[in-house]
C-alpha cells in the first residue's frame, strides 16, 4: 500500500546502489515551499507570540533574498546558526536553505572555544545568532570579517551586526514575492551538522540536499505506517500539535520538525526543560504529541502521575536521542492503556535524523527494540569482517541509504574509517530479529570483564526498572585482575532510602553475575549529559579511582 511502485512512498536504486523516494522532494527548497499551502495554520508557538505558516514562509524568503541581494552570498556558501529554540531559528534555517546556502546549526550549549573550533573548521560568511551567543561569536567573526545578524538582543552590536528585535522587521513588503531566484542541485551540500563529541573533537557531518530530502520524508513513511497499524487513513484528521523539547541544532529535532512540517502541525516550544511547565502548555494547547529524550519523558510522566494530571489531549509519546529503557513503554501503558501510542526510534548525526522507528502495537510487545528501517534505509548487521550475519547473532550496525551523509567535512581520515563499500559502520552493536532491530550497546561500551561481555545498555534497563532509580549509567572501570570491572552511578529518588546492596540484588535477581555493577555510587543529582541527551561517561569514570594492584 505505501511502497509498491507507484506508491507514495516507492523506492528506486540509484547509479550508486542506494535506495531514494521514487517522488517526493528532491532538495529542501522544494520542500519548504510546499508549506505555502498551510497559510493562517499555526506552525510555530512560542513565548514571544504564535507565527503561521504563512508568516513564516514570508520571513524565511525575505531573509534569503537579504543574504543573497545585500550580503552576496551564493549556494554553498555556509550559514552559522547559534540560537536557542527561538522561531527565528526556523526562519534562519528556512531562509539559508532558499537562497542555497549549507546550513550549519552550531550547539546552543557549547563555549565560545567551542563555537570556534566549528567555526574555523566550516568558514561561514555569515553567522545568525541570538544575543545570549552574541558574545561567544562576536570575536571570531571580527577576526574573520564576518557580518551576523543578531535576534533577541536589547543591546548595542559589534560592527558587521545587524539587530532584529521582532519578524516584521524581516517580513517583505509583499509577503508573495518569495525566494531568490538560485539553483539548488540534489547533490549539493545542504547542512553540516556536528557531532557531539562525547569521546573528541566535533566532526562536521555533511548531508547533501538529496539526503535531507529523504530525511524529511522518513517521518511521514512512519507516521503513515503508524495510522495504518490504528485502522485509520493516512492524511486524514487533525494535524498534530507537538511539544518540541529537543534543542533544534539536535538532529533529533530535525526528524520532529519535518513531520510536522509535512502535515501543517504545530510547534510549541519551550525556552527551558521544565517537567510542570511542560503540563501547562500540554494542557494550553491541546498536544497532541511529545518528543523529546527519553530523561525528559520520564520526568514528564513522573510529574503527571504526581499531579494526577490525565495528559488528556496526548495521543503519542516520542522519544530519542538516547536509548529508552523499556520499563518506559511499561509504565506508559500501565497508567494510560492504549490511549498514548509509545514511539522511539533509531537515528545519528550520520543518518540525518530517525531511520527506524518502533511504535504502537510492536512497542509494547518489543520494548528493546528500535523498530523496522524506512525503505530508503538498507540494514546490516556486519562480524568482525564485514560479512553480513544471520537473524539473532550481535554485530556491528551497518547503514546506508538516502538520508546517510556524504561524509565528514575536511576530514577524509574520518570518512574512510566511517564507511566501508558504501555502508555507514554505525559503531552500535545490534542484533536483528525478523526485520526488527535492537540496539544491544556502543562497541565502545561493551565491558570486558574477566573475558566476558557486559552490555552496559542491559544493565542500565534493569536498574531503571527499580522504583526508587530516576536514572542510571553503567560504564568499565580499571580493575588489577579482571581487567575491567562493571560499575554504575545511580541517580535515586530524594528519601527513597535505597542502598548498594539493596540495588545490586536487585540487579542479580534478574541478570548473571558477572553482570551485578561491583561499583555502585547513589546520588540524587542529575547524571552529566550533552545536549543531545547522552550520558558524559568520561567525567563519570572520575568518579571511580584506579584501584592499587594486589
Amino acid at each position: 500500500m505505501l511502497t509498491a511502485p507507484g506508491a507514495p512512498f516507492a523506492t528506486v536504486r540509484t547509479e550508486t546502489g542506494d535506495l531514494v523516494y521514487a517522488t517526493g522532494p528532491r532538495t529542501l527548497r522544494e520542500f519548504v515551499e510546499t508549506v505555502w499551502a498551510f497559510g493562517d495554520r499555526p506552525f510555530l508557538i512560542a513565548e514571544t507570540g504564535t507565527y503561521s505558516y504563512a508568516e513564516f514562509l514570508a520571513a524565511a524568503c525575505a531573509l534569503a533574498r537579504r543574504l543573497t541581494d545585500v550580503h552576496g552570498l551564493r549556494p554553498g556558501d555556509r550559514a552559522a546558526i547559534a540560537l536557542r529554540n527561538h522561531p527565528e531559528w526556523q526562519i534562519a534555517f528556512w531562509g539559508a536553505q532558499l537562497a542555497g546556502l549549507v546550513t550549519v546549526p552550531l550547539n546552543a550549549w557549547w563555549t565560545g572555544e567551542e563555537c570556534a573550533y566549528a567555526l574555523d573548521d566550516c568558514t561561514p560568511r555569515v553567522l545568525l545568532v541570538d544575543g545570549e551567543r552574541l558574545e561567544r561569536v562576536a570575536g571570531w567573526a571580527a577576526a574573520h570579517g564576518v557580518p551576523g545578524l543578531v535576534f533577541h538582543h536589547a543591546g548595542e552590536v559589534p560592527a558587521g551586526f545587524e539587530r532584529y528585535e521582532d519578524l516584521d522587521e524581516l517580513t517583505s513588503p509583499d509577503p508573495a514575492a518569495g525566494p531568490p531566484d538560485v539553483e539548488v542541485a540534489p547533490d549539493a551540500d545542504a547542512t553540516i551538522l556536528y557531532t557531539s563529541g562525547t569521546t573528541g573533537r566535533p566532526k562536521g557531518a555533511v548531508a547533501t540536499q538529496l539526503a535531507q530530502a529523504g530525511a524529511a520524508m522518513n517521518p511521514r513513511f512512519q507516521a503513515a505506517m503508524s495510522l495504518l497499524g490504528r485502522g485509520l487513513v493516512p492524511g486524514q484528521g487533525p494535524a498534530p500539535v507537538t511539544l518540541m523539547t529537543f534543542p533544534f541544532f539536535h538532529v533529533a529535532a530535525f526528524t520532529s520538525v519535518y513531520a510536522a512540517m509535512s502535515a501543517g502541525g504545530t510547534l510549541v516550544l519551550m525556552r527551558k526543560w521544565d517537567a510542570s511547565r511542560a503540563l501547562a502548555l500540554i494542557r494550553e494547547h491541546r498536544v497532541t504529541h511529545y518528543a523529546g529524550v527519553p530523561a525528559t519523558a520520564l520526568q514528564l510522566l513522573a510529574a503527571a502521575a504526581e499531579s494526577g494530571d490525565p495528559l488528556e489531549s496526548l495521543t503519542a509519546l516520542n522519544t530519542g536521542g538516547a536509548a529508552a529503557p523499556p520499563g518506559l513503554v511499561g509504565g506508559l501503558t500501565a497508567r494510560y492503556g492504549s490511549r498514548i501510542e509509545p514511539r522511539n526510534g533509531y537515528g545519528l548525526t550520520e543518518t540525518s535524523g530517525g531511520v527506524m522507528a518502533n511504535f504502537g502495537v510492536e512497542y509494547r510487545r518489543w520494548p528493546d527494540s528500535v523498530g523496522r528501517p524506512t525503505p530508503v534505509t538498507e540494514v546490516r548487521i556486519a562480524g568482525a569482517d564485514g560479512a553480513p550475519l544471520p537473524d539473532g547473532e550481535v554485530g556491528e550496525l551497518w547503514l546506508r541509504g538516502q538520508s546517510l551523509i556524504r561524509g565528514y567535512w575536511n576530514d577524509p581520515g574520518a570518512t574512510r574509517l566511517a564507511f566501508q563499500d558504501g555502508w555507514f559502520r554505525t559503531g552500535d552493536l545490534a542484533v536483528l530479529n525478523e526485520g526488527r532491530v535492537s540496539i544491544v550497546d556502543r562497541l565502545k561500551d561493551v565491558v570486558i570483564r574477566g573475558g566476558e561481555n557486559v552490555y552496559c545498555v542491559e544493565v542500565e534497563a534493569v536498574l531503571h526498572d527499580h522504583p526508587a532509580v530516576l536514572d542510571a549509567a553503567v560504564l568499565g572501570v580499571p580493575h588489577p585482575v579482571l581487567g575491567e570491572e562493571v560499575a554504575a552511578v545511580v541517580q535515586v529518588r530524594p528519601g527513597s532510602g535505597v542502598s548498594v546492596d539493596e540495588l545490586r540484588a536487585h540487579v542479580g535477581a534478574v541478570l548473571a553475575g558477572f553482570k551485578v555493577p561491583g561499583r555502585v555510587v547513589l546520588r540524587e543529582g542529575v547524571l552529566p549529559r550533552n545536549a543531545t541527551g547522552k550520558v558524559l561517561k568520561r567525567e563519570l569514570r572520575e568518579v571511580f579511582p584506579t584501584p592499587p594492584l594486589p
